[in-house]
């Protein structure tokens, strides 16, 4: 065992109980430390001491700090994003949305104009634009702090040309229809547990929707099915349990929504489309 393998695994353990993943957190630390992405870091270990700016990295995040936080960035889909306090951090369950999106356009030319309801720092918005590159989009949010990440992320990616991104209240404002519209609203419920360090750090704009974690929902239904052209694709993430409630706020509105599982199975999202209405 090297040096750098045996710090690894003391990190590893002076996180549990801190992070659901200590040792995927210890790695991701010490690489950005080393300034060397993690695969190489796991295939070749460099026959050093640990640096001398891993410990105050692993101190922050036995504190509670996300490591995308303190890094600094985040992968999402085929992207990297850049994240930081006031944004809301890249999770995997949003990429059922572009999955979803991808099955829907397959053996077609794609969405020619997209549409990000809370955009963050342009997680989704970004990721479609990346995906299809004909395609161009508007990435809406109510936070002046992601959004600067949300331009800055469309420059650092070679984007800003086809992303245009502005403050607003979820749809209130726009007119035009679009081919894909995107949205992962906030919807845990107040008072709900969440992960260490989540509820302390994240904006909590992005992650509570009220008693119940649907309202923002109750907001969305009545403007969704006005946007989407024909042929075109909406998916709404949800939470896991939101399914049936979720639904049928949108049902009340006309509007019939096909959930979509993510690759554990549990209902992560709400498909539009026109046809359906």
């Amino acid at each position: 065992m090297t040096r750098i393998q045996r710090a690894l695994a003391d990190a590893a353990r002076a996180l549990t109980g801190v992070s659901d993943t200590p040792r995927l957190d210890a790695e991701l630390l010490m690489a950005h430390a080393l300034r060397m992405e993690r695969d190489q870091l796991l295939l070749w270990p460099p026959a050093v001491t640990a640096p001398e700016e891993f410990a105050p990295l692993l101190e922050r995040r036995r504190s509670g700090e996300p490591v995308a936080y303190i890094v600094g960035r985040r992968a999402f889909w085929n992207i990297e994003l850049e994240v930081g306090p006031g944004a809301l951090i890249p999770r995997p369950d949003s990429e059922t949305l572009i999955a979803a999106a991808v099955e829907h356009f397959e053996g077609t030319a794609g969405p020619a104009r997209i549409l990000d309801l809370g955009t963050g720092p342009g997680t989704l918005l970004l990721a479609a634009l990346d995906q299809w590159p004909r395609a161009s989009g508007l990435g809406v949010d109510s936070s002046p702090a992601a959004l600067n990440y949300a331009r800055a992320n469309a420059e650092r990616l070679g984007l800003a040309n086809r992303a245009e991104f502005r403050l607003g209240s979820w749809a209130e404002g726009i007119t035009e229809e679009v081919d894909l519209l995107l949205c992962n609203p906030p919807y845990v419920a107040a008072g709900a547990p969440l992960g260490p360090g989540v509820a302390e750090h994240e904006p909590a704009g992005a992650l509570f929707g009220g008693p119940d974690g649907l309202d923002e929902y109750r907001r969305l239904a009545p403007q969704i099915a006005r946007l989407i052209a024909r042929g075109g694709l909406a998916a709404v993430e949800i939470g896991a349990d939101q399914a049936a409630a979720a639904a049928a706020l949108f049902a009340a509105c006309g509007v019939l929504p096909v959930p979509k599982r993510d690759l554990a199975g549990r209902p992560r999202a709400l498909l539009i489309q026109v046809n359906q209405q």
